[in-house]
């Protein structure tokens, strides 16, 4: 599989992805959440417009959400080396070529172009980040142009035949950077191409200008975008104080709950900024407490009576031979990619690493281990089952580790309470305060 032949089907690939897949979607996230899919016409030529705010697991995010096998685009830059070049073609990427690349080297647009034709008209999907490059916020930032450009240029070299169809996607991550998170996928309606069929013949900028708008308005719709910057931090914070209960929820989704929850706050700074600066305020100001005492301000609505406490900790010392089993024979897959993780710069690029070093050892050691597990006992069936264990400790190993932070934290609380510590007393009071007039607007 190479550039000339992208758009084809893969019988390599679809293993792969079948494989990584069940990586991505089983173990490395806790849950995956999807809506809208019923606005993908497997029948149309679709290009997909998600949001970039995680490097990798963004596109991720789309593959593994979607069926078939879909074409990205990326910069060109990573294809200098012809092995990393094999490497991504294999993987159904595209480069494209930027003015930093070179004047000479734009021309090589023209060919990738003539692919993207070739992906579309095949109905594998494109999917193209708008943004053209990552950022660790959760707004969404100016759009380029490329993504509109390659959907008119598309239609218009097949004489508008096409009908291209331009579908917004919001991705939203419970945590960017940790294991066994929430991933949440949202995918909108489509944006018709043709409507703007007219306005391109006669104003190519100006189709150009209100495509991108619209784009940019309707993703916004399926993502949190906190728009005022200086007060990012404490809106950021505030969604998980208010929504945080609804992380895992697949009925009363958090990413819509925080989308409404902005859209009232955005509403409320112009009719009344005092209580809009006193939501900011108690935000940081609980953020900053539950820090400095040790807790997760979330856990202040539990009880952590001392029966459940202490039936989680007889439940806890039950499980410790497979806590450590789990995690000794998991250490290659779970210590490896956090310590390399350390050594990277770009914060946003750590839960991708983690990602990408974790399934590529699962991938490499699957046959050895497997091999391994049946020399090891003398019936093949208890290698086997050994085998399809190993995964299954790991993430019982995981959900041991965090009833044991449950715990620590539920009497850590108690003892707060208990003692009438002045800082959580008003931690408490400022989290009641806070819900009570979130509830009032």
């Amino acid at each position: 599989m190479g550039k000339n032949n992208i758009e084809k089907y893969s019988a390599g690939y679809a293993m792969l992805k079948a494989f990584v897949a069940f990586w991505h979607n089983k173990i490395f996230y806790r849950k995956i959440i999807v809506k809208g899919t019923e606005n993908i016409n497997p029948q149309h030529h679709v290009i997909f417009a998600p949001n970039h705010q995680n490097t990798l697991m963004d596109a991720l995010a789309v593959l593994f959400t979607v069926k078939g096998q879909p074409v990205f685009l990326a910069r060109a830059d990573i294809f200098r080396k012809k092995t990393m070049a094999a490497i991504l073609y294999f993987l159904k990427i595209l480069p494209v070529y930027r003015i930093r690349d070179g004047y000479a080297n734009l021309k090589g647009n023209d060919e990738i172009f003539l692919k993207t034709v070739d992906v579309i008209k095949n109905r594998n999907r494109l999917v193209i980040l708008p943004e053209g490059n990552h950022e660790g916020y959760r707004r969404l930032r100016q759009l380029k142009k490329g993504i509109c450009r390659v959907a008119f240029q598309a239609d218009e070299a097949e004489n508008n035949r096409l009908n291209i169809k331009i579908i917004p996607v919001g991705i939203e991550y419970s945590d960017y950077r940790k294991f066994r998170q929430v991933l949440t996928v949202v995918y909108g309606k489509p944006i018709e191409v043709s409507e703007y069929h007219e306005l391109y013949r006669i104003s190519p900028d100006r189709a150009l200008i209100e495509l991108r708008n619209r784009l940019a308005d309707e993703m916004k719709k399926q993502m949190v975008h906190i728009e005022p910057e200086a007060d990012y931090e404490a809106l950021d914070e505030l969604r998980n104080i208010v929504n945080g209960k609804y992380c895992s929820s697949t009925e009363d989704i958090k990413l819509f709950r925080d989308i409404n929850l902005l859209d009232r706050l955005n509403k409320l700074k112009d009719r009344d900024s005092g209580t809009y600066e006193n939501i900011c305020r108690l935000s940081l100001g609980i953020k900053a407490k539950a820090a400095q005492l040790a807790i997760d301000y979330r856990a202040l609505e539990r009880k952590h009576s001392l029966v459940p406490l202490l039936a989680g900790c007889v439940i806890f010392i039950a499980g410790l031979p497979l806590f450590l089993f789990g995690n000794i024979i998991n250490a290659v897959f779970a210590g490896i990619p956090v310590w390399q993780a350390r050594k990277i710069k770009d914060p946003q690029f750590v839960s991708s690493f983690r990602f990408v070093i974790s399934a590529a050892l699962a991938l490499l050691l699957q046959l050895p281990v497997l091999i391994a597990s049946l020399l090891l006992f003398p019936r093949w069936w208890e290698g086997l089952l050994f085998f399809v264990s190993l995964p299954v400790a790991g993430l019982a190993a995981w959900n041991l580790y965090l009833l044991y932070r449950t715990i620590r934290e539920g009497f850590r609380i108690r003892k707060l309470r208990s003692s009438q510590n002045s800082l959580f007393n008003i931690l408490c009071a400022d989290y009641k305060q806070l819900l009570n007039i979130i509830s009032e607007i």
